[in-house]
């Protein structure tokens, strides 16, 4: 039955090729404009660490003076080097990570290839067991490169490709930073978390950092550092300074009670530091799981969210447009469906012939939406920002938009077809 109903659907739409290219248009154009934007919001609100962003954490403590103070104020965003430090090494969670951007100049091996600026992280060791980075080459380095200030270096799958030609005995080379030799211990694989959420200062959606180094070995080196320092009284050493913020420690933890211990921790170390005369302002700690710290940062613009409302609603106006186009379709086959009705059609099939029919309209109005969705997409990937080469139409959004493009005329092809299988044969056939 169902092949008669698509049949007489396909006799029908061709019959009126005018009104079906207008109900097709109208589910093409509202699918494709909410598919864009409902595709840039998913890579805008897209969680970084799918298995694991609620076990990864950041502390916040407050170290400022009492200039400016108000009360009720939001604790420093980012930590001193002491007392980054102090936490990381008092070892207080499953894995804690100092992390801070910069950038270096790289000397290629290949004394024909001009030096260049790359973006470094400087880190510590557990950065990427914590974060999960997949290696295409070894591996990070260890604590005790960090204690002993080692010059090893993890380097991205790009900047691999881009100075060993994508060798895959990378790890052991040398590679020289800023006149300096450091050994490769490995090489990560594609890792672009999204959003950036390590690093929003650099981007939202940036890319991720070429090269990985110990944090004490970059500064000893006095490579170069990017992002915020907030410093307050004097600061002769601002890089090391307790008197100046510009660092951030992420750290895992496995369980509520774990958050529990660590939150009672800081508290205890503000309290210990502000009995030493370090600490002025009123303890003030935070512990932020990393979901409640991207919506604290609000790193999905509220813009956004308003763009996706915006195109369901012109969708919603496309499908009252097509609920009046199907209807006047309908109705004007009522002879026809006097006769069906005249010669023993039910009004269940009379209701399902046409919602067959209003299926295969949003059936090609699915692929006239991907078009426009694709088109739409391009037109982001123009655009100056971060995120824009992010905006991709994967597998799953592909899915969606057939979906809902065939859920939308079905839902727009309800009321029509209740309609037309009202319509009283014996007043169509006395008509006739």
């Amino acid at each position: 039955m169902f092949r008669y109903y698509a049949w007489l659907a396909a006799r029908s739409l061709r019959r009126s090729p005018a009104l079906t290219a207008l109900m097709v248009l109208a589910i093409g154009l509202g699918i494709g404009a909410s598919i864009t934007t409902l595709t840039v919001l998913r890579v805008l609100s897209g969680d970084p660490l799918p298995e694991k962003s609620a076990r990864i954490f950041l502390p916040l403590i407050e170290p400022r003076s009492m200039d400016d103070y108000r009360a009720g104020d939001p604790p420093s965003e980012h930590m001193t080097y002491p007392d980054a430090m102090n936490l990381l090494r008092a070892g207080r969670a499953k894995y804690q990570a100092v992390s801070t951007g910069g950038a270096v100049v790289v000397q290629p091996p290949d004394s024909t290839v001009e030096p260049f600026m790359a973006d470094v992280r400087f880190t510590s060791a557990d950065f990427f067991p914590m974060f999960e980075t997949p290696f295409a080459q070894g591996s990070g380095w260890s604590a005790d490169d960090d204690e002993a200030r080692a010059r090893v270096i993890v380097i991205s799958q790009s900047l691999n490709d881009k100075l060993f030609g994508g060798a895959d005995d990378s790890v052991g080379r040398t590679l020289r930073l800023r006149g300096n030799d450091f050994r490769v211990v490995g090489v990560l694989d594609h890792w672009r978390p999204t959003p950036h959420f390590y690093d929003l200062i650099v981007g939202n959606y940036s890319e991720t950092d070429e090269i990985f180094v110990p944090i004490d070995t970059g500064l000893d080196l006095e490579f170069g550092r990017r992002g915020t320092m907030n410093c307050w009284d004097d600061a002769t050493d601002p890089v090391r300074s307790p008197n100046c913020a510009w660092m951030q420690l992420w750290i895992e933890l496995d369980s509520p009670a774990q958050r529990a211990e660590y939150e009672a921790f800081l508290v205890n170390y503000s309290d210990e530091q502000r009995a030493l005369g370090r600490f002025e302002r009123p303890t003030n700690v935070r512990l932020y799981a990393l979901p409640e710290w991207l919506e604290f940062k609000r790193v999905v613009p509220s813009d956004v969210r308003l763009q996706v409302w915006l195109a369901f609603g012109f969708l919603a106006v496309c499908l009252i447009n097509t609920v009046g186009l199907m209807l006047a379709k309908f109705l004007r086959r009522a002879g026809e469906i006097g006769v069906r009705r005249a010669i023993g059609a039910s009004r269940r099939q009379v209701f399902s012939q046409f919602l067959v029919e209003a299926g295969a309209v949003g059936i090609v109005g699915a692929l006239l939406g991907v078009g426009f969705a694709l088109l739409g997409l391009w037109a982001v990937r123009q655009q100056p920002g971060d995120y824009a080469s992010l905006a991709h139409l994967d597998p799953t959004m592909l899915g969606t938009t057939v979906l809902l493009a065939l859920l939308s005329s079905l839902v727009a092809g309800l009321l029509p077809a209740w309609h037309a299988c009202d319509v009283p044969p014996a007043l169509q056939l006395k008509s006739d």
